[in-house]
Order: C-alpha cells, then sequence, then structure tokens
C-alpha cells in the first residue's frame, strides 16, 4: 500500500509511520508535515530512508492534490491541538483543522483514494462523573476552540462521504501518551520537571479524568480501521484508562522515589473539560482490537525510560515550552492536594 500519512512528524503521527513500517515493510510511506513548534523530523530519523518527506501545508490545495494523487490511502494525523493555544490563538487552528481537511477531502474526492481521518474524544465535551463513556452515538458539545475545530472537520468528513462517495472512516481517540510527545503536554512536561529537579505542575486541584491510551495501541486501531473498518463509520478508540490527573502526577513522582504531594498547583485553564472516557465496544467486537498496554503504570514506566534515554530530542524545546507558560500567566495556587 502506498500511504500519505499527514502530521507524520508529529507526535502520533510519527510513531504512526514508524509502527507501520516496523511491521509491514513493504509499505511505501509519504509524510506531509508542516514542521510546527510541535513537527520535529528528528522523531522520524529511524525511518528517513524508507520515507518520502514533505514540507508543506495541508491547505496548500495544489500540493495535497499531487500528493493524493500517487498513493491508495490517506491516514490524517496533521491537526492543531494544544488547548491553550487555541485558548490564546484560534485562527491556526480553523485554518489547519478545518481548512487542512477540506483541502484533503477535495483531493481524495477527486482521486478516489481511502481516507482516515484521525479525531478526538474532546468533540464531544466533558461527562460528569456518573455519566455513561462516550460511544459512537453521543452528541457533540465541544467547548474550546481545539475540540470545535476538531469536531467541524469530523462533520466535514460525515458529509463528504454521504454527499460524494468518499471512502472514509473516522477514529475518535482518548488522550495518548508515549515516546516522542512534546514537552507542552501533560505526561511529558511531568517527567521532564522532574528529570531537571523541578516539581510537577497541576491544573487546579487536578481532578479532572482523562482515559489514557499508549499511542501504539491507538496506531494499531487505526491500522485496523483503514484495513476492515466500515465505509462512513466512526471507531472510538479508548483502552479503559480513566484517571484524574493528580493520581497521575502521583504515579510519576513514585516512579522516581519521590514524595506522592511533591507538587505545586497552578491557575487552571479556562473552560477545562472535567472529565472524558471512551467505550471502544465497537472496535473490539467488530475488528477484534484489544490493547497491548492494558497496564497503565508499565506502559508510564517506559515512557518516562524513554525521556530519561532520549534528552537530546526534547531539550531544545523544554526552556521555550516552559517560558511560554509563564507568559500565559500560568501562576501557582494555594489549595489542599
Amino acid at each position: 500500500m502506498r500511504l500519505l500519512v499527514t502530521g507524520g512528524a508529529g507526535f502520533i503521527g510519527a510513531n504512526f509511520v514508524r509502527q507501520t513500517l516496523a511491521e509491514r515493510p513493504d509499505t511505501t510511506v509519504t509524510v506531509l508535515d508542516a514542521l510546527t513548534y510541535a513537527g520535529n523530523r528528528a522523531s522520524l530519523a529511524p525511518v528517513a530512508d524508507r520515507i518520502d518527506f514533505v514540507h508543506g501545508d495541508i491547505a496548500d490545495l495544489d500540493l495535497v492534490d499531487e500528493l493524493v494523487s500517487g498513493v491508495d490511502a490517506v491516514v490524517h494525523f496533521a491537526a492543531e491541538s494544544h488547548n491553550d493555544n487555541s485558548l490564546a490563538d484560534p485562527w491556526p487552528f480553523v485554518q489547519t483543522n478545518i481548512v487542512g481537511t477540506y483541502s484533503l477531502l477535495q483531493a481524495v474526492r477527486r482521486h478516489d483514494v481511502r481516507y482516515h481521518h484521525v479525531s478526538t474524544d474532546e468533540v464531544y465535551g466533558d461527562l460528569t462523573p456518573e455519566a455513561a463513556a462516550f460511544d459512537e452515538t453521543t452528541a457533540y458539545n465541544p467547548s474550546s476552540p481545539y475540540s470545535a475545530t476538531k469536531a467541524s472537520s469530523d462533520l466535514l468528513v460525515r458529509a463528504w462521504t454521504r454527499s460524494f462517495g468518499v471512502r472514509s472512516t473516522i477514529s475518535n481517540c482518548s488522550n495518548n501518551y508515549g515516546p516522542y510527545q512534546h514537552v507542552e503536554k501533560f505526561i511529558p512536561r511531568q517527567i521532564t520537571n522532574l528529570i531537571d529537579g523541578v516539581r510537577p505542575r497541576l491544573y487546579g486541584a487536578g481532578h479532572q479524568v482523562r482515559d489514557w491510551i499508549h499511542v501504539d495501541d491507538h496506531n494499531r486501531a487505526v491500522l485496523d480501521i483503514l484495513d476492515r473498518g466500515r465505509i462512513g463509520q466512526t471507531y472510538l478508540i479508548g483502552a479503559d484508562g480513566e484517571l484524574d490527573n493528580k493520581s497521575v502526577v502521583r504515579l510519576i513522582l513514585e516512579a522516581f522515589d519521590r514524595d506522592p504531594d511533591d507538587f505545586d498547583h497552578v491557575t487552571d485553564r479556562a473552560g477545562h473539560d472535567q472529565r472524558y472516557a471512551i467505550d471502544a465496544s465497537l472496535l473490539r467486537s467488530e475488528l477484534g482490537w484489544t490493547p497491548r498496554y492494558s497496564d497503565f503504570r508499565s506502559g508510564l514506566a517506559a515512557t518516562i525510560e524513554w525521556y530519561r534515554d532520549n534528552e537530546s530530542w526534547w531539550r531544545p524545546h523544554k526552556a521555550l515550552t516552559e517560558r511560554a507558560y509563564a507568559d500565559a500567566g500560568e501562576t501557582e495556587i494555594s489549595t489542599t492536594h
């Protein structure tokens, strides 16, 4: 198969490229990535001689059309995805997540190319503690510019499938963790802070619940959907990994042999969703997918080890990331643990 992977130098996309080439060595992969701050060609270094890398924007209609015309399928990971950044400046999220998706849909429509759209559970908003987990029938209720633009892109895919016969599938996944994740994100930020001897930093009281999944499990699900998913179907990807943020921080501290309360509380994010949870029953029953990292502790331990061993990858981005948090007004607050 000839694949075009958008956002293939980003966290999930780069892991997908490496994993696909390891498991399916006959696959031909072209990566299209704009190399914003979240894209890093070093993430593709282990497979650099096995891919065609194109530095470009998914909103570039002519470039996208040219690339799509030469492949069998598109896996669309490219997105602006950091909630804090979307609150500070929503426009890049509109441009990439909505206009960029439109560009790809027009190209796959024109060339009749299989298309898989990677999305997020954040399109559904958040859940109360007692509510049932999200499933494929849950109504969209986004609460940030990021999640609103991803919801918009999902709806474009559904419309192009129904109106124009685009051969598409969609997946909405829970929070990913694993190697090569940018240090602005929650888990790598805490890990790299501790490596630097800095206390972890927790939004508000840390009661927000996320449903964690290892990036390799997510990408195996994407491959299964690409191979055997029903055209027009949405699949939710999750590994039953619900934990509140404070518990995650304490597990990271435990792994560093530190006191479980050795962290700082900082001002909470505006409109911070309180709980996400995924019901992946359809994916499991229809496609037979199951997570390999069913134990969050073991996946977290492997992730911590990766960041210890790969400081050269994340170190160039650390100081700038922390400065951005400070410039955005992140300040310590007093609260009970």
